[in-house]
Protein backbone atom coordinates (compact mmCIF):
# COMPACT_ATOMS: atom_id res chain seq x y z
CA UNK A 1 0.00 0.00 0.00
CA UNK A 2 3.20 2.29 0.34
CA UNK A 3 3.73 1.75 -2.93
CA UNK A 4 0.65 2.89 -4.17
CA UNK A 5 0.35 6.22 -1.84
CA UNK A 6 3.50 7.41 -3.23
CA UNK A 7 2.64 6.54 -7.20
CA UNK A 8 -0.74 8.24 -6.55
CA UNK A 9 0.72 11.21 -4.75
CA UNK A 10 3.52 11.43 -7.47
CA UNK A 11 1.19 11.29 -9.98
CA UNK A 12 3.14 8.53 -11.65
CA UNK A 13 2.16 5.00 -13.13
CA UNK A 14 3.45 1.57 -12.70
CA UNK A 15 3.67 -1.58 -15.65
CA UNK A 16 5.71 -5.23 -14.84
CA UNK A 17 6.89 -7.95 -16.53
CA UNK A 18 7.43 -11.51 -14.77
CA UNK A 19 8.69 -14.29 -15.10
CA UNK A 20 10.14 -15.96 -12.09
CA UNK A 21 7.19 -14.30 -10.06
CA UNK A 22 4.69 -16.18 -12.63
CA UNK A 23 2.27 -12.92 -12.00
CA UNK A 24 2.42 -12.58 -7.82
CA UNK A 25 4.07 -9.37 -8.64
CA UNK A 26 0.90 -7.64 -10.11
CA UNK A 27 -1.29 -9.68 -7.82
CA UNK A 28 -0.03 -7.94 -4.93
CA UNK A 29 0.02 -4.81 -6.57
CA UNK A 30 -4.31 -5.19 -7.87
CA UNK A 31 -4.89 -6.58 -4.38
CA UNK A 32 -4.37 -2.65 -3.35
CA UNK A 33 -8.40 -0.90 -3.84
CA UNK A 34 -7.97 1.50 -6.18
CA UNK A 35 -4.48 0.39 -7.83
CA UNK A 36 -6.16 1.14 -11.25
CA UNK A 37 -5.01 4.77 -11.04
CA UNK A 38 -1.12 4.08 -10.93
CA UNK A 39 -1.02 0.65 -12.44
CA UNK A 40 -1.13 0.17 -16.67
CA UNK A 41 -0.80 -3.90 -16.11
CA UNK A 42 1.86 -6.42 -16.91
CA UNK A 43 2.95 -9.30 -18.62
CA UNK A 44 3.29 -13.11 -17.53
CA UNK A 45 6.80 -14.12 -19.77
CA UNK A 46 7.78 -17.42 -18.67
CA UNK A 47 8.81 -18.91 -21.59
CA UNK A 48 12.34 -17.23 -24.06
CA UNK A 49 9.73 -17.57 -26.75
CA UNK A 50 7.34 -14.79 -25.19
CA UNK A 51 10.04 -13.05 -24.08
CA UNK A 52 11.52 -12.32 -27.54
CA UNK A 53 8.39 -11.96 -28.66
CA UNK A 54 5.87 -9.89 -26.50
CA UNK A 55 8.69 -8.06 -24.50
CA UNK A 56 11.38 -7.95 -27.42
CA UNK A 57 14.21 -9.50 -25.68
CA UNK A 58 16.91 -10.13 -27.74
CA UNK A 59 17.43 -14.32 -28.92
CA UNK A 60 21.36 -13.08 -28.99
CA UNK A 61 20.80 -11.67 -24.85
CA UNK A 62 19.01 -14.86 -23.86
CA UNK A 63 21.46 -17.32 -25.59
CA UNK A 64 24.38 -15.15 -24.12
CA UNK A 65 23.48 -14.26 -20.66
CA UNK A 66 20.39 -16.90 -19.83
CA UNK A 67 16.73 -16.06 -18.69
CA UNK A 68 18.35 -15.67 -15.37
CA UNK A 69 20.63 -12.27 -15.83
CA UNK A 70 20.88 -8.78 -16.03
CA UNK A 71 20.25 -7.81 -19.04
CA UNK A 72 17.54 -9.82 -19.44
CA UNK A 73 15.83 -8.05 -15.75
CA UNK A 74 17.10 -4.96 -17.82
CA UNK A 75 15.14 -5.77 -21.27
CA UNK A 76 11.93 -6.74 -19.41
CA UNK A 77 11.57 -3.74 -17.58
CA UNK A 78 13.07 -1.64 -20.15
CA UNK A 79 9.78 -2.71 -22.66
CA UNK A 80 7.27 -3.24 -20.35
CA UNK A 81 7.97 0.58 -19.84
CA UNK A 82 8.19 1.48 -23.49
CA UNK A 83 5.01 -0.78 -23.99
CA UNK A 84 2.69 1.08 -21.76
CA UNK A 85 3.93 4.36 -21.56
CA UNK A 86 4.32 4.14 -17.82
CA UNK A 87 6.80 6.03 -15.29
CA UNK A 88 8.34 3.28 -13.65
CA UNK A 89 8.48 -0.56 -14.70
CA UNK A 90 9.13 -3.55 -12.84
CA UNK A 91 10.55 -7.10 -13.77
CA UNK A 92 11.32 -10.62 -12.16
CA UNK A 93 13.90 -13.14 -13.97
CA UNK A 94 15.08 -16.01 -11.83
CA UNK A 95 15.30 -20.05 -10.19
CA UNK A 96 12.18 -20.27 -7.94
CA UNK A 97 13.13 -23.72 -7.48
CA UNK A 98 13.26 -26.55 -6.30
CA UNK A 99 14.63 -27.94 -9.90
CA UNK A 100 16.56 -25.87 -12.43
CA UNK A 101 19.46 -24.35 -10.35
CA UNK A 102 23.01 -24.56 -11.21
CA UNK A 103 26.28 -24.58 -10.02
CA UNK A 104 25.87 -20.80 -11.50
CA UNK A 105 22.54 -19.77 -11.05
CA UNK A 106 21.67 -21.79 -8.02
CA UNK A 107 17.77 -21.88 -6.54
CA UNK A 108 17.18 -18.86 -5.20
CA UNK A 109 19.12 -16.64 -7.38
CA UNK A 110 16.43 -13.89 -8.81
CA UNK A 111 17.36 -10.51 -10.85
CA UNK A 112 14.75 -7.72 -10.44
CA UNK A 113 15.07 -4.90 -12.80
CA UNK A 114 13.68 -1.65 -12.56
CA UNK A 115 12.78 0.76 -15.82
CA UNK A 116 11.40 5.19 -14.93
CA UNK A 117 11.76 7.82 -17.19
CA UNK A 118 13.61 10.62 -15.72
CA UNK A 119 13.69 13.91 -17.32
CA UNK A 120 12.46 12.79 -20.36
CA UNK A 121 14.80 9.45 -20.92
CA UNK A 122 14.98 5.98 -19.85
CA UNK A 123 16.59 4.50 -16.58
CA UNK A 124 17.53 1.03 -15.67
CA UNK A 125 18.97 -1.04 -13.06
CA UNK A 126 19.10 -4.41 -11.84
CA UNK A 127 19.53 -5.95 -8.70
CA UNK A 128 20.84 -9.41 -7.90
CA UNK A 129 19.04 -11.20 -4.86
CA UNK A 130 19.84 -14.68 -3.05
CA UNK A 131 16.35 -15.66 -2.05
CA UNK A 132 16.26 -18.59 0.75
CA UNK A 133 13.15 -21.04 1.26
CA UNK A 134 11.13 -23.14 -0.86
CA UNK A 135 9.75 -22.34 -4.60
CA UNK A 136 6.91 -20.36 -2.65
CA UNK A 137 8.68 -18.02 -0.30
CA UNK A 138 11.45 -17.78 -3.15
CA UNK A 139 8.53 -15.60 -5.60
CA UNK A 140 6.84 -14.17 -2.22
CA UNK A 141 10.36 -12.75 -1.66
CA UNK A 142 11.23 -11.92 -5.49
CA UNK A 143 7.99 -9.94 -5.46
CA UNK A 144 8.03 -7.98 -2.26
CA UNK A 145 11.87 -6.72 -2.90
CA UNK A 146 10.90 -5.63 -6.16
CA UNK A 147 8.11 -3.66 -4.67
CA UNK A 148 10.85 -2.44 -1.81
CA UNK A 149 13.28 -1.81 -5.04
CA UNK A 150 10.37 0.97 -6.23
CA UNK A 151 9.45 2.16 -2.98
CA UNK A 152 13.27 3.19 -2.42
CA UNK A 153 13.22 4.58 -5.78
CA UNK A 154 10.42 6.88 -5.07
CA UNK A 155 11.43 7.85 -1.66
CA UNK A 156 14.64 9.39 -2.98
CA UNK A 157 14.30 12.95 -4.54
CA UNK A 158 13.09 13.10 -8.12
CA UNK A 159 12.00 9.36 -7.89
CA UNK A 160 15.23 8.20 -7.94
CA UNK A 161 16.77 10.02 -10.15
CA UNK A 162 20.49 8.73 -11.21
CA UNK A 163 21.44 7.83 -7.18
CA UNK A 164 24.74 5.73 -7.72
CA UNK A 165 24.59 4.77 -3.81
CA UNK A 166 22.36 2.18 -2.62
CA UNK A 167 21.69 0.96 0.51
CA UNK A 168 19.49 -1.73 1.76
CA UNK A 169 18.56 -3.68 5.30
CA UNK A 170 17.61 -6.95 3.26
CA UNK A 171 20.54 -9.05 3.80
CA UNK A 172 20.54 -11.41 0.55
CA UNK A 173 20.56 -8.76 -1.59
CA UNK A 174 24.02 -9.00 -3.89
CA UNK A 175 25.60 -5.52 -5.34
CA UNK A 176 26.40 -5.91 -9.38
Amino acid sequence: EIVGSLLRKRRRTLATAESCTGGLLAKMITDIPGSSEWFRGGWIVYSNDLKRRELGVPAETLARHGAVSKPVALALAASALRKTGSDFALSTTGVAGPGGGTAGKPVGLVWIGMAQRVGGRLVTRAEEFRMAGDRSMVRDRAAKSALNMLRLALLQPRQGAGSAHRHSSMPNRVRS
